[in-house]
């Protein structure tokens, strides 16, 4: 598990110092281009000149005098206009040095064949590393006598893009001065080109202010032109339209309309809420006009006068007949005229009712017939009004285009008049308010600056590329990285031994007292205090590929085990690729493989000059290495081999390469994993640490072999130079080196 750690300058130190070698070259090659650079660099000389450059606002008429209008892209566009094309044209035919004699063709070319490619490089340096100048620009001719030579088109394009280009603008701040610079070579052509160049942009701001001027008179002409004659249009149209109309008389009606159509929704109003009370009326009475009956309780009847003088009269009636019948009987004549007369009253007060209710049926009628009458003429008002106001609205769209095109052709006609009076003021005013002189030392290349520049490069680039190196490397580089990433013990580290010194195989046997000795003997204790009861008998030595030191590693602590008077066998696990037998000269067609298959009886090696220590070599390499490995006969093996030996030690083949390894560090006590420093991936020995975790394997730790002690000098590694200088050096050889 990776845990979080201080990181101190010593740290950042050692990386330094790790990869010094790719930083001192990476230095060097910094170094050395700039020296070349700078030395190979012909001296350019800066000459540059104070020009004023002043917005001036064209005179408007119509505005306000003291009025000035903000252009945020003024000063931008008067640098780029400085260094366009156009103005170099105008420098190089001002010099003449757009006329080329043929000597001065055949000089030009042999030069450019000699210097064009050193020049080349010497410009692609200089641009990567900011430290050339501004290419020179070849000295011009005399302008006088070149004036009267032939000009050449391609030279003129060649000439102008190269002072285009060598042409730098640089505003003072707070102010309206420009410094105008031109890099040169030679010193006095410097002066006169950038002096020429500011005369060439005053020019060229005249010339675009004539040109301009001149292109909106001509096309405020011809829009003027074009706008008369769609006045005249648009002005006949409209006198056609009053005529065809008679717009003269319909103003006037116009007028009168509207009030007639109020007078009429007055009166109509009003006549609709007569109809609605006699049509009330009439539905309340109409009924009576059968069966009079009744009708004196409705307040229109009864209000009627001849209807009151009937009740009158009806009611004297009958008072008389009713003071008749208490003096004769009904058939007395008195009685019987008394009647008769109030029968008769009876029945003109019926007749009247129905009277009353015809003249409340005929005054309804009227008032229907009334109202629609008002609605009709309502009607035919609102018509007339709308056609009237299709007409207006058409002749105030004639008219409103006769005045958009009268006013259209009356501000073009003042527009040409303001431009005809503002011609020939300038918009953009420039003085020259100090010319350029003759520089009198070189502007580039600054040496001081350049080396100093070189230097300061070097180093950050060489630290820079040490830590890019650094960070690109996910290899074993510690132990302690180890530990803190993946939680696993370091049993120890193998410095990595130089060639010259003989193989690594044998080590602990030739030289003893060597600090790659003490290494061993440093994870023989480790391997001893790994466990809390009793050390492991059963150690697999493996490793996550192949080609990281297994076997030399398990040969040699299987040496300085035997060294310690332990009864150690060396025994040769790698059925694909051994080297036991190669390493300790046995000649024998015998081994683990052939115990295994059953072929044969298990033999030890002793090899000579080392006492404790035999070897079992595995024999033949069989089709089959991973089914002899999970065979019994291993098991029986192994229970043999308890009380014979205090230590076994196993070669196995590496993790990712063969199956059988997992199988035997499931059996056997403990596994050490070998991983080669620089070499072993972080990824790799995490994958291989899993696959022994997963299947319950014992890891004892890890030893990381071939480790720098140089490189890795934030350890302390100085103490290994003790051993070897208190006695004589003894060897102990096999009996293949005898």
């Amino acid at each position: 598990m990776f845990e979080d750690k201080d990181i101190h300058l010593r740290d950042y130190l050692h990386i330094v110092l790790k990869h010094r070698y790719k930083a001192l070259q990476f230095f060097a090659i910094i170094f050395a281009l700039t020296l070349l650079v700078t030395f190979s660099t012909t001296p350019v000389y800066i000459a540059t000149t104070k020009v004023l450059i002043e917005k001036t606002e064209p005179a408007n008429l119509s505005l306000n005098p003291y009025y000035m209008s903000y252009d945020p892209d003024f000063a931008e566009t008067q640098f780029q206009l400085i260094t366009s094309f156009s103005v170099a044209q105008r420098v190089v035919r001002m010099l003449g040095l757009g006329q080329l004699t043929a000597a001065g063709e055949e000089s030009e070319a042999a030069t450019n064949i000699i210097t064009g490619t050193f020049s080349w490089f010497r410009d692609l340096i200089s641009t990567v590393l900011h430290i050339g100048g501004v290419r020179p620009v070849p000295a011009p001719s005399d302008p006088a006598a070149a004036a009267a030579l032939p000009e050449d088109p391609l030279r003129v394009y060649q000439q102008a893009r190269m002072i285009s280009g060598s042409i730098t603008v640089s505003p003072i701040k707070n102010s309206k001065i420009v410094n105008i610079s031109f890099a040169s070579a030679d010193p006095k052509k410097a002066a006169l080109i950038v002096n020429t160049v500011a005369k060439a942009y005053t020019d060229e701001v005249l010339d675009i202010k004539m040109g301009s001027s001149q292109y909106a008179l001509k096309w405020l002409t011809e829009k003027a032109d074009e706008e008369r004659e769609r006045l005249n249009k648009t002005e006949k149209a409209l006198q056609e339209y009053m005529r065809d109309k008679d717009i003269a008389t319909l103003e006037n009606k116009v007028t009168m309309v509207p009030e007639r159509i109020s007078e009429i929704a007055i009166k109509l109003a009003q006549s609709e809420t007569k109809r609605k009370e006699l049509e009330t009326l009439y539905a309340a009475v109409k009924a009576y006009a059968v069966n009079p009956d009744g009708a004196d309780e409705i307040p229109a009847i009864a209000a009627d006068p001849v209807m009151q003088s009937l009740r009158a009269q009806i009611q004297k009636a009958e008072q008389t007949v009713s003071e008749l019948s208490q003096k004769y009987g009904q058939r007395h004549p008195a009685m019987v005229s008394a009647t008769g007369d109030l029968n008769v009253l009876r029945e003109k007060k019926r007749e009247q009712v129905k009277r009353v209710v015809a003249t409340i049926r005929n005054e309804y009628e009227i008032a229907r017939s009334g109202e629609e009458n008002l609605r009709r003429l309502a009607g035919q008002a609102k018509s007339e009004t709308l056609s009237l106001g299709e007409k207006f609205v058409q002749y105030g769209v004639l008219k409103r285009e006769a005045e958009t095109s009268r006013e259209l052709f009356g501000a073009i006609v003042k527009r040409i008049k303001e431009q005809g009076i503002t011609q020939d003021i300038k918009t953009v005013t420039v003085w020259v308010i100090e010319k350029a002189e003759v520089p009198a030392s070189p502007a580039k290349p600054n040496k001081f600056r350049n080396i100093l520049f070189g230097l300061v490069i070097g180093l950050l680039g060489g630290v820079g590329l040490a830590f890019f190196v650094e960070y690109l490397d996910n290899t074993v580089k510690s132990a302690e990285d180890i530990e803190q990433r993946f939680d696993v013990p370091v049993l120890g580290t193998i410095e990595l031994l130089d060639e010259q010194k003989g193989p690594a195989d044998d080590v602990v046997l030739r030289e003893p007292h060597a600090n790659i000795a003490e290494n061993y003997r440093a994870i023989r204790t480790s391997i001893m205090l790994s466990t809390a009861d009793k050390p492991p008998k059963h150690i697999l030595v493996t490793s996550i590929a192949p080609q990281e030191g297994k076997t030399s590693i398990a040969v040699n602590l299987a040496a300085i085990l035997a060294q310690s008077g332990n009864n150690v066998l060396l025994m040769d696990a790698d059925l694909r690729r051994p080297r036991l037998r190669r390493i300790f000269g046995i000649e024998t067609d015998s081994g683990l493989s052939t115990y295994l298959a059953g072929t044969s009886d298990i033999e030890f090696f002793t090899p000579k000059g080392v006492e404790h220590l035999q070897v079992l070599p595995s024999g033949p390499v069989p089709p089959n290495p991973s089914e002899l490995i999970g065979s019994k006969h291993l098991q029986n093996l192994l229970d043999s081999l308890e009380e014979e030996f205090d230590f076994v030690v196993w070669d196995s083949p590496p993790l990712f390469a063969a199956a059988e390894t997992l199988v035997l560090s499931k059996m056997l006590s403990g596994t050490i994993i070998v991983a080669r420093a620089g070499k072993t991936t972080h990824k790799e020995l995490e994958r291989g640490i899993k696959s022994l975790r997963d299947i319950e394997a014992r890891v004892l730790g890890i030893i990381i072999n071939g480790l720098n002690i140089k490189e890795n000098m934030r350890y302390n590694y100085r103490y290994y130079g003790y051993y070897g200088a208190q006695e004589p050096k003894q060897t102990g050889k096999l009996p293949h080196e005898a």
